[in-house]
């Protein structure tokens, strides 16, 4: 093993522990509260050596969200990789999988849902914000298949599958950011999987082509 990769591999498990201790301080203070330096705590590492590899909390965090886009393409992949499927069966195989993303990491969705609302997303670098736009772009796009498919079928409506897709993440994002505001006001818990499925179910009813015409 060269130098230079030696040093490679030791800056990306340096980032990587301080991406978990980043996490641990997340959970325990929240978004807003957590600091550079609390986490740098956490890490034991100095304040200024987490400014090497992040330039600031929002970049710290919107690393973290990475993981959860990644999985999100998998999980469509597979929906879409799945064999002999009806278009009906496909947008329950979708609803399972927006599901799995939830429980994948329930506190790193909720925030990377206020993070991409809120003026931080100005805060990361062209490279990272780069990124999170590749990831979501292919995530909403191999959604859209799911739709084409439905479409090619005559089973559903003659949309704009892209449209299906926004449509969908915009309700998912929505039913996660309610019910999480729902268990913090102790007015409603774990009832997420319940309201996607009535979700899912209107929206499946609602993109079915009309075959009485």
């Amino acid at each position: 093993m060269g130098i230079q990769e030696r040093k490679e591999r030791e800056r990306e498990r340096r980032r990587q522990q301080i991406m978990v201790a980043a996490k641990r301080v997340f959970s325990v203070k929240g978004f807003t509260k957590a600091t550079m330096e609390d986490i740098a705590k956490e890490a034991e590492l100095s304040p200024g050596t987490l400014y090497l590899y992040f330039k600031n909390k929002d970049e710290l965090y919107a690393s973290l969200s990475l993981r959860i886009l990644q999985y999100l393409l998998i999980r469509l992949e597979h929906v879409n990789a799945e064999p002999d499927q009806t278009p009906e069966q496909m947008i329950e195989s979708l609803k399972e999988a927006m599901y799995d993303v939830y429980e994948f990491d329930p506190l790193i969705l909720v925030n990377m849902f206020h993070l991409q609302s809120s003026e931080a997303l100005k805060n990361l670098t062209p490279e990272l914000l780069s990124e999170i736009r590749e990831l979501s772009r292919n995530s909403l796009n191999t959604m859209a298949k799911i739709f084409e498919e439905g479409i090619s079928r005559g089973t559903f409506i003659e949309k704009k599958p892209l449209t299906f897709s926004n449509i969908i993440w915009a309700m998912f994002s929505g039913i996660v950011l309610w019910e999480e505001s729902k268990r913090i006001l102790n007015e409603g818990s774990d009832s997420l999987k319940e309201t996607l499925e009535i979700a899912f179910d209107i929206f499946a009813e609602g993109i079915k082509k009309n075959e009485r015409g």
